[in-house]
């Protein structure tokens, strides 16, 4: 019988993460979630009971032992990893010129610094077959308004999945990366009803929804399984077409000024 695969899933007890794990236990692979807070890990593994085991370590990403204590947590419960998902991540960058050497070392540190320390403590206990996805966002395939460290630091993301794609490739591990566009999670909440970022993202997505954590998760998924066997090094943006149109919707092209509202 094949042993049962595990995943590590950084941000795992809420949005894209929370939805990441409850797709992978239902094909059957066992989950690490890590997190700042322990009580949504403990729902989620409760949630999962008797569809996947989950190993829960509390800890912030952005700690020098974060990444240490995930993949022991992945022997020491599993006796193996095969998937590392780096999905954790912070909201509500600045412009450049508002952005703080405070600020900027933060969004580094968890959207880059984080990641890359993730990586490399995975790498030692990967083998043939064993995949990353690291979760970027559009703001790092396109320009866009207030990304600032934000953007900096998807956009390093993104180099590194792709040297690594190149330096491990050959040991049969695959990396790529999905870059979400905005997606119903707890993340973006704060700025949901705000006209002008309606207008900015809903306006200009040729799909007739708004996007959500499974939507990303799903693509996570898929990039991890053995359907995507042979693609590595990609960039897979998941926005409903926001960011490779120049769609606007019939409305809001007679659309009363936001700023006259």
């Amino acid at each position: 019988m094949e042993q049962r695969r595990t995943a590590i899933i950084t941000g795992a007890g809420s949005g894209i993460g929370h939805a990441l794990a409850h797709v992978l236990a239902g094909r059957g692979i066992d989950i690490i979630g890590v997190g700042r807070s322990r009580e949504p890990l403990e729902a989620l593994k409760a949630e999962l009971a008797g569809i996947a085991e989950v190993a829960i370590v509390t800890a912030d990403i952005s700690a020098d032992d974060a990444p240490a204590q995930a993949v022991k947590a992945a022997i020491d419960n599993f006796g193996r990893l095969d998937y590392l998902v780096n999905n954790a991540g912070v909201g509500k960058p600045f412009p450049v010129d508002e952005t703080s050497d405070e600020v900027l070392d933060y969004f580094l540190g968890v959207h880059l610094r984080a990641p890359f320390r993730f990586c490399r403590e995975a790498l030692s206990a990967m083998g043939d077959g064993g995949a990353i996805v690291n979760v970027a966002s559009t703001f790092a395939v396109i320009g866009g308004l207030r990304g600032g460290a934000y953007s900096a630091a998807k956009t390093g993301l993104i180099g590194l999945s792709k040297h690594m794609a190149a330096q491990y490739g050959p040991r049969g591990i695959r990396t790529n990366v999905v870059a979400p566009g905005v997606l119903e999670t707890p993340m973006t909440a704060y700025a949901w009803d705000n006209a002008v970022f309606r207008r900015m993202n809903f306006d200009m997505t040729p799909l007739n929804r708004t996007g959500t954590a499974e939507d990303a998760a799903q693509a996570i998924a898929f990039l991890l399984s053995d359907e995507a066997r042979f693609i590595t090094g990609q960039v897979l943006v998941v926005d409903g077409g926001w960011s490779s149109t120049k769609y606007l919707a019939p409305h809001a092209v007679t659309a009363v000024p936001v700023d006259s509202q």
